[in-house]
């Protein structure tokens, strides 16, 4: 009787994982329901487009492209970045100026890297989380964390059933019952991974489903060609990251990777 031991804890592995799942949707859920009243109606800025496409590197892509069209940033097909108007028009453009540093120029990765975890692009991302329009860390992580827990739990159940099954028999009970009996809750783990991704999956983003509906309301517009050929432009690169650019030497800036070295 072994097997049932192995039964129990397969039951208790995808228990416990399937429910602390459910419980951090369901707290997620309930977030995004409250702040959602209260704003239905909100004319995204470009840096909060960006920032709910695609988090904190987004903002700083999209800054720094902003810059170098309005030629107060000399971005070099090298990946090289250079100041050329050291007044910056908004806090985002001096936190880019900022991680350029005092020399005025710099490798284009590393101020990425720094204009992102810039203090302007954490107060942005705490208007928008409490605006309902983002997602919060934690319930970004928590939900992440308990699909992975489900997922383990599956892997275990299964586990822990072919080795139920491997071992010699021990009683009179038929291999095709035992496996019925591991089915139960390797069927619900299966069944909790398929309805996370059909319900949660909007919590692992940035935007949060309100946010994603005016992220829709605003492309709607877009191929409306509302907001000029610049500022359609910016938005796509906002929406769709460096991929939008259309400029090849522009693009090049972001995309150079230097060579390895070599003695």
């Amino acid at each position: 009787m072994f097997w049932v031991l192995l039964l129990l804890l397969a039951w208790a592995f995808a228990g416990i994982a399937c429910t602390r799942l459910c419980l951090a949707a369901v707290r997620a859920a309930a977030g995004d329901a409250e702040a959602a009243t209260a704003h239905h109606e909100h004319d995204l800025t470009l840096y909060e487009t960006a920032f709910l496409s695609g988090g904190p590197a987004r903002v700083a892509d999209v800054t720094m492209v902003s810059m170098a069209r309005g030629r107060r940033l000399l971005l070099a097909h090298t990946g090289w970045a250079t100041v050329v108007d050291p007044r910056g028009r908004d806090e985002m453009e001096q936190s880019v100026i900022g991680a350029i540093g005092p020399e005025g120029q710099s490798r284009i990765a590393p101020v990425r890297a720094t204009a992102a975890g810039a203090e302007a692009v954490r107060r942005l991302a705490d208007r928008l989380v409490r605006a309902g329009l983002a997602v919060p860390d934690g319930a970004r992580t928590t939900v992440a964390a308990g699909i992975r827990q489900v997922r383990a739990a599956a892997l275990v159940t299964l586990a822990l059933g072919l080795t139920a099954l491997l071992m010699p028999a021990q009683t009179g009970m038929p291999r095709l019952l035992v496996s019925l009996w591991f089915a139960l809750p390797l069927t619900l783990s299966l069944s909790c991974l398929a309805i996370a991704r059909v319900e949660a999956y909007p919590y692992t983003r940035w935007a949060s489903p309100a946010g994603q509906r005016l992220l829709g309301a605003l492309g709607t517009r877009r191929q409306a060609g509302d907001g000029g050929d610049e500022g359609a432009f910016l938005t796509s690169v906002a929406v769709r990251g460096i991929r939008a650019i259309g400029e090849p030497e522009l693009r090049a800036a972001f995309t150079h990777r230097d060579p390895p070295w070599r003695e």
